[in-house]
């Protein structure tokens, strides 16, 4: 068994492994054995990073086993420098879900932990699938445990938005197996490696480009099939919001650069400009609607969709640099687009996880997420309030911090492309400053406004250790980005190539 089969079934079978054990309230063997098969795999996903050959775009640690002979449909497993970090992402953040919800889930911990497990274990399988087929059951059976956390230990309106969630994503979904089957038609083959060499006209690639386009724009989500991210956002648990932000919505952006750009890129090439045009309005209008949010976790929401608007804005930049400029500078141009959007979307993980879990940090103390209940947490949670106050400066894209990275990159390819496309990008500057200082004067500083916030007290130990390190993660990715980026290189490189020559 190869290491990403190990790092798929490990969290998936301990995830079984603790409904078996069942809540243990004394000893607290569920949450302890959640910990322990959580934090191995991360260590074990850590291989991934020291054993990953920097200088190719070839895929990695490679698994490849028929499954369906018939159908040609193989167990077919590997990663290149767009999925390594992502998989990274989620086995560094799946460990401090389940210490976050170490004393606050009263209700079922053992299920509340092993539906994180079973999620950790499918969302690896959906970056590492490398068969059509095995990324699409892996897509969509990362639907059951999101559901259930949703519907389980959400808030009051907890199941309109578990079926919202699951209708729009289930939805989008079917178009995607649709192009899939036709693909597979013309191939005789479901890998996604095959996919990408595969000469198609232009009639054909329009449609699967749309059919992508549907299932992927809801997941990053795109404006305007948004709206159900807030909803599930504001009912999810604390853990729910961290991984819904931090990874499920990066699934979106993986798509688009693993299938529509590859498979389809005279189409993305035709449709730029509609898809460049959708990313500003997230990045521009939903800006703007954040600002009236009176929710601490739907603003943070329409944050998120506003940051991401900079991930499909950095990946369809492409074919606009190219009309603009001279293919030398153009190609640096693209390069530095498509760079910017992938950091955007490892830096969004870290920080909007990190906003969440603040958030859930007052919420669990005072059982409100509305700004208007809190002000001056400094004069009773100082420690806390400086770190609330550092990840809110990331989220404004500070520089020094990781926010920063992949904005300042896309609104440098931008400009490259069109003035106006980097001065609408850039208005986030203004407008995340805007709304995020506003929510932070309005929560953190000022006079005590509520006599509840009185006796609050400060983040504990547990609290404080996981904001710690998340704030010296968005700090090193900030200042030193370099590994990163040098470990995508080669990859995005290899993928520019590819989407800037025509399939027809």
């Amino acid at each position: 068994m190869g290491l990403l089969s190990i790092l798929i079934g490990l969290p998936v079978v301990g995830g079984l492994l603790v409904l078996a054990v069942g809540s243990r309230t004394a000893a607290r063997l569920d949450r302890w054995l959640a910990l322990a098969i959580s934090l191995v795999t991360f260590v074990l996903s850590l291989a991934l990073y020291t054993g990953f050959n920097f200088g190719t775009a070839d895929m990695q640690f490679v698994e490849r086993v028929a499954w369906i002979p018939a159908f040609n449909i193989e167990y077919y497993l590997g990663v290149d420098g767009i999925s390594t970090p992502l998989i990274l992402l989620s086995t560094f953040l799946t460990p401090m879900i389940i210490v976050a919800g170490w004393e606050v889930i009263k209700k079922h911990p053992a299920q509340y932990m092993a539906a994180f497990l079973i999620l950790e274990g499918l969302m690896i399988g959906v970056f590492a699938a490398l068969d059509a087929m095995l990324f699409y059951v892996f897509w969509e059976a990362m639907l059951i445990p999101m559901f259930i956390i949703i519907g389980v230990w959400g808030g009051e309106r907890r199941v309109y938005a578990t079926v919202k969630f699951f209708l729009y994503t289930f939805l989008g979904s079917v178009l995607m197996l649709v192009a899939l089957v036709y693909l597979y038609l013309q191939s005789g083959s479901f890998s996604i490696l095959d996919f990408h060499l595969l000469p198609l006209p232009s009639s054909a690639q329009l449609w699967i480009f749309l059919a992508f386009l549907v299932a992927f724009a809801v997941k990053v989500p795109m404006w305007p099939v948004h709206t159900w991210l807030p909803d599930a956002h504001v009912e999810a648990p604390t853990g729910g919001s961290v991984v819904l932000a931090a990874v499920l919505l990066k699934m979106g952006g993986y798509g688009f650069v693993r299938f529509s750009l590859p498979i389809a890129p005279d189409a993305s090439a035709v449709l730029d400009g509609f898809m460049i045009a959708l990313s500003l309005i997230a990045v521009v209008y939903i800006g703007f609607v954040a600002l009236v949010q009176t929710d601490m976790k739907k603003l943070i929401a329409y944050s998120s969709i506003a940051h991401m608007g900079f991930v499909t804005l950095g990946f369809f930049l492409v074919w606009a640099i190219l009309r603009n400029t001279s293919l030398a500078d153009g190609m640096s141009g693209v390069q530095m687009g498509v760079t910017g959007a992938m950091v955007q979307m490892i830096s969004h993980g870290l920080i909007s996880g990190a906003m969440f879990l603040c958030v859930g940090v007052l919420y669990d103390r005072m059982h409100s997420r509305q700004i208007a209940d809190y002000g001056g947490v400094v004069n009773t949670m100082p420690k806390f309030a400086a770190l609330m106050v550092f990840f809110s400066m990331a989220n404004a894209g500070l520089p020094g911090t990781s926010g920063f990275v992949g904005e300042f990159l896309v609104i440098l390819a931008s400009y490259q492309a069109n003035f106006w496309y980097a001065f609408l990008a850039a208005t986030t500057l203004v407008l995340g400053a805007a709304y995020t200082l506003w929510m932070v004067k309005r929560v953190v500083f000022g006079d005590i406004a509520n006599d509840h916030v009185k006796d609050l007290q400060d983040m504990n130990r547990r609290e404080g250790l996981l904001l710690l390190i998340l704030a010296a993660s968005v700090l090193a990715l900030g200042l030193y980005p370099a590994p990163l980026i040098e470990m995508m290189e080669p990859t995005l490189v290899n993928l520019i190539t590819h989407v800037t020559q025509s399939k027809l």
